[in-house]
């Protein structure tokens, strides 16, 4: 029976990089990334990482050292998911809506080695560089370019080289650097500071494997669906859906930035399958426009939240926040509310109590701000009448 123990042949470590491997190879030549005019095979996104792993490897990063990205939903942030850990370092997403001096407390604080940064973010990583400490060694810095002959006007001795240098330079056969434990750290996140200074959180390469397989199972992804890029993927990996999506062999519809007609229009061009996205999202996109048969009262719903308040006989009971469109000439009641709601949900779930809103409160994310809701509910003070 000794010889049934774990061993590197049976128990290799956890991590997701597998799933790219494994993506190449099953879906070799399906498709993997698309951006605008620009098109990427699981194959040829399989071997762009390992050529910018071996590229980071030729600048000197190391097992262990923290590499920075400072970008949109571009391919290049995509591809560094599997590229920086492929050559043992740790990713360190950047939240671009950040302000200088919180950006340069990230880098600080991470002690990054080397930062990429898209081309259109540069002078705002380029301040923040200027606010670090003086003893603070200054990170390498490669450009993200995208524009055709950007670099003949861009690049100059501030940045060690671009990114497509980089790639262009790696070898595509690189063995690349494989965890020595699945608890090894692949990324390096932090908290957008909303309600306080921003927290690190270090991920393990078992951790990140778990979380996007959880991800798939609770979503009941197919395989190879066609996935829009609406969530940052600074917001926690994307929800680990970076590395989920290369596990089923999806296609990943990448948008430089998020606006309600551009998603609705790759939407129908690629025929979108999944997305993901905070309220405010989901809202911008359902304002566009009213399916012509919607319930009158969906038509002029802004947006919805609901927590509990305090009932004196059922201990809490739901209680919905709404707000409306501007401009309506005959805006619901609380009672309309409540009587739709009686049609469509479980008669438990009925919000009993329905307070309008000029507009919810959110964080600077997007993100509904729960807590407020809840204290709101708890002012108004326990319901007396049972409507359930």
């Amino acid at each position: 029976m000794d010889h049934l123990k774990a061993r590197a042949a049976n128990s290799p470590p956890l991590t997701p990089l597998g799933y790219l491997e494994r993506a190449a190879t099953v879906y070799d030549e399906c498709t993997s990334i698309i951006y605008g005019n620009t098109t990427y095979t699981w194959a040829e996104t399989h071997r762009r990482c390992l050529q910018m792993a071996s590229s980071l490897c030729f600048y000197g990063i190391q097992r262990g050292d923290v590499v920075s990205v400072l970008a949109p939903n571009i391919p290049a942030s995509y591809e560094l998911h599997f590229a920086v850990p492929m050559c043992g370092a740790i990713l360190n997403n950047l939240n671009t809506r950040l302000d200088p001096r919180t950006i340069s407390v990230l880098i600080h604080h991470g002690e990054s080695k080397l930062v990429f940064v898209d081309y259109q973010l540069s002078s705002l990583l380029f301040e923040a560089l200027a606010l670090l400490p003086p003893t603070h060694p200054r990170p390498h810095i490669v450009l993200i370019e995208e524009l055709a002959g950007i670099q003949s006007h861009v690049l100059d001795s501030q940045y060690l080289t671009t990114y497509q240098d980089m790639i262009k330079k790696g070898d595509p056969g690189f063995k690349w650097v494989r965890p020595q434990s699945e608890w090894d750290p692949i990324v390096l996140n932090y908290t957008s500071g909303t309600t306080s200074s921003p927290k690190g959180v270090v991920h393990s390469h078992r951790g990140a494997y778990i979380m996007s397989m959880d991800a798939l199972i609770d979503w009941s992804v197919p395989k190879q669906p066609v996935y829009l890029w609406t969530l940052p993927m600074f917001h926690a990996n994307g929800w680990s859906l970076t590395w989920g999506m290369a596990a089923v062999g999806a296609t990943n519809i990448c948008l430089r930035k998020f606006d309600g007609p551009t998603a609705f229009a790759a939407i129908k061009a690629y025929h979108v399958t999944h997305m993901c996205g905070a309220p405010i999202v989901l809202n911008m996109l359902s304002n566009l426009s009213n399916p012509p048969h919607s319930p009158p009262l969906l038509s002029g719903v802004n947006e919805v939240a609901v927590v509990a308040r305090p009932d004196e006989y059922w201990g809490e009971t739901p209680c919905a926040f709404v707000s409306l469109k501007k401009g309506m000439d005959d805006p619901p009641k609380e009672c309309d509310v409540i009587e739709y709601c009686r049609l469509k949900l479980p008669h438990y779930m009925v919000p009993k109590t329905v307070v309008f809103k000029d507009e919810l409160p959110k964080t600077s994310t997007g993100k509904i701000k729960k807590f407020a809701l809840r204290d709101m509910a708890k002012a108004l003070g326990p319901s007396k009448i049972s409507r359930l």
